[in-house]
Formats: structure tokens, C-alpha cells, sequence
């Protein structure tokens, strides 16, 4: 049964999200859907690694600037993230308020930074009636990266600061 939560992420979404932990999140995918311009649910996976959340409010993201979901933020400012894990179940809904912007040492990977604004998290977990039921496994990929690559570096420093045009 999904609910809504709240307006912004809770303090342990932030957490999760904050790359703190980034080493032990390395190799999870999370669902990022846009909205292309047929006005259809437009997904792709992105990782840990790829985005931060700096507060309740905002996160960061770097994806290829080129992409469709890149060309789907610009053009329509809507996505939502998903976080299906075995502990937890949620789906942010975010407004694009920048990008992309340049990520220095990015360019030859294309890559590009979007500000983004969380406005809803809606949080699912299990009726009365499911029993008990839960999500056991996680959307995974591997090899895992190492964050001495340098994609992985010019990400991890492009989602140091949230930033956008002045």
C-alpha cells in the first residue's frame, strides 16, 4: 500500500542517499523515471554513486547530459526515484530546478550535473492482507566500479556541493 509521507526525504533517506556509505551501496541500481514528451513514463537505472542527496530538499545527479532522461528533465522538469531495497520501498518525486551543467573532468563521458528538488516521497510497505510480504532482492549490477576511475572521480566531485547557475 503506498503513502504519502512527506514533502521531502526523511532523515534516514538522506542518509542513505548522502554517499556516506557509498562503498557498501556500490552495485545497487535505482530506478529513475522521467517523462518523455508523449507524456510516458520514461525509465533508467542509476546508482549510488551517481547521485546525493545534500537535505530533505535536494539532490544532485550526474547522468550523461545527452541522454534522453537528461533531454526529458530539461524539457518537462519531472522525475521520480526509485528506492526498492529489501528494507525499504519509496518513490521521490523531484522537480528539475538546474542542469545539466558541466561536470569538469566529465567531458569525455558526456556527463552532466542536474539540481534537483524533492516535492513528494511516497513510502509502499505491505497490507494487512499480503501477509507479511516484502521485497527480497534488489536491483544489482556488477563488476562494481571503482571509485578511482576517473568518471567515477569527476561524478564524485561534481556531487560534492549542490550548485547551479547563478
Amino acid at each position: 500500500m503506498t503513502r504519502l509521507v512527506a514533502a521531502g526525504l526523511s532523515p534516514a533517506l538522506v542518509e542513505r542517499l548522502s554517499q556516506r556509505e557509498l562503498d557498501r551501496r556500490l552495485g545497487v541500481g535505482l530506478p529513475l523515471v522521467t517523462l518523455d514528451a508523449e507524456g510516458r513514463p520514461h525509465p533508467m537505472l542509476v546508482s549510488y554513486l551517481e547521485l546525493r542527496a545534500y537535505d530533505a530538499r535536494t539532490l544532485g545527479l550526474v547522468i550523461q547530459a545527452e541522454s534522453t532522461s537528461a533531454r526529458n528533465l530539461v524539457e518537462r522538469r519531472v522525475g521520480t526515484l526509485v528506492v526498492v531495497e529489501a528494507d525499504t520501498i519509496v518513490y521521490a518525486k523531484m522537480r528539475a530546478l538546474d542542469g545539466p551543467l558541466d561536470v569538469a573532468g566529465g567531458e569525455p563521458y558526456g556527463l552532466g550535473y542536474f539540481l534537483l528538488e524533492v516535492e513528494q516521497v511516497l513510502e509502499d510497505t505491505a497490507a494487512d492482507w499480503e501477509a507479511g510480504m516484502r521485497v527480497t532482492e534488489t536491483i544489482r549490477y556488477s563488476p562494481l566500479p571503482t571509485l578511482a576511475e576517473p568518471w567515477a572521480r569527476a561524478t564524485l566531485a561534481a556531487l560534492a556541493t549542490p550548485r547551479a547557475r547563478a
